[in-house]
């Protein structure tokens, strides 16, 4: 495989040296199959020391955003999440769920495949407001989340971002303990740490694209102290603690404590609403086979679906037709039987919240 690509390699390599030779006229090295072409060899050979054509192995190859997958469409991406890997684009929907309403799909967004659902929150609040569609609550998946999004989407457009955001690992004694890290640290005040203990070192770190504070605690102090095992699993080294801003940190224990009542976790299961809009287009609509070629073409794909998806919903909705019910599997149905709990169906599109969307 190796030795064949090669190959190809050193004829793609023929032609490119001559398109740049001097005799060449200079318009074709301004064709657009040329400069894909010289793309194609950038991203997948080099030139080793002795001056040879090389391919280029998976861990040497650039970042799947800057490199794409097929020459005849530049725009398409590979991209792996949660074991699932595809070359081509990622689509965000979202949809009201409001009582006694159809489910209508307001916004649609499509990205090239490796740019990360979070990436995308304020741009969909920002269409949605200019759209005046701004919701009063937003649900979300986990992955859209975080203590600055909650912030910022309250301040400039007065949306509630309803979800659990995603955060830095806790460390392994805290996570055997039961104990949070918002009560096993003293930092922000609120917290309790050992009396007439010296201040921790105060530093910066980037953890999952997000910046912290780093709190370290001298070593002579850590290890005298009396609350260290509840504290860290480390037998020397000293506690070492990350945590967000103060303003977004208590944005994040607030949703903590939120997310154990049982008003959050119903307004919350509207969000499941989604996955049946999800389902319903990649069945009903081919939503996962990219007919065209180009991000800006394929975005006209995923509008048009989500058009055809609010006409069926409408039409449902007018001629007041029931929706259906998710049957329930017979491993599910054999579950349910022997915790002693009778067999349920579920509505796929429940409703209960103002608005919800995930990809």
């Amino acid at each position: 495989m190796t030795a064949r690509a090669e190959v190809f390699g050193r004829d793609g390599q023929k032609v490119l040296a001559a398109l740049w030779a001097c005799g060449a006229p200079g318009r074709l090295r301004t064709l657009p199959q040329v400069e894909v072409l010289r793309q194609v060899w950038v991203h997948h050979y080099y030139w080793d020391e002795e001056g040879q054509l090389r391919w280029r192995d998976g861990h040497a190859l650039p970042p799947a955003s800057l490199r794409f997958d097929s020459p005849y469409d530049t725009d398409a991406h590979y991209c792996t999440k949660n074991g699932t890997e595809w070359s081509g684009y990622r689509v965000h929907y979202t949809e009201t769920c409001e009582e006694q309403r159809p489910e209508i799909v307001v916004h649609v967004a499509t990205t090239i495949a490796p740019v990360q659902d979070g990436q995308l929150t304020e741009q969909i609040h920002d269409d949605l407001a200019q759209a005046a569609l701004a919701p009063a609550e937003h649900v979300v998946d986990a992955a859209y989340i975080t203590p600055a999004h909650i912030q910022r989407a309250q301040q400039v457009h007065g949306i509630t971002l309803l979800g659990s955001p995603t955060t830095a690992a806790r460390p392994r004694a805290a996570r055997a303990s039961g104990s949070p890290r918002s009560r096993s640290t003293g930092i922000y005040g609120r917290r309790r740490v050992p009396a007439a203990r010296p201040a921790p070192s105060r530093g910066r770190s980037r953890i999952n694209g997000h910046e912290y504070l780093q709190f370290r605690f001298a070593k002579a102090d850590c290890l005298a102290c009396p609350d260290r095992h509840p504290c860290t699993a480390s037998a020397t080294r000293p506690r070492s603690i990350a945590l967000l801003p103060q303003p977004l940190h208590e944005i994040q224990v607030q949703n903590r404590l939120d997310q154990q009542t049982e008003e959050w976790q119903r307004r919350y299961a509207a969000r499941v609403g989604i996955e049946a809009t999800l389902s319903q287009t990649v069945r009903s609509n081919g939503l996962r086979r990219t007919r065209y070629r180009g991000l800006a073409k394929t975005h006209v794909q995923h509008v048009l679906t989500a058009m055809a998806c609010n006409l069926t919903r409408t039409a449902d909705w007018i001629a007041a037709t029931p929706r259906e019910r998710t049957r329930s599997s017979r491993f599910h149905t054999l579950c349910t039987a022997a915790a002693g709990y009778p067999p349920q169906d579920h509505q796929q599109s429940p409703s209960g919240t103002p608005w919800t969307r995930t990809p």
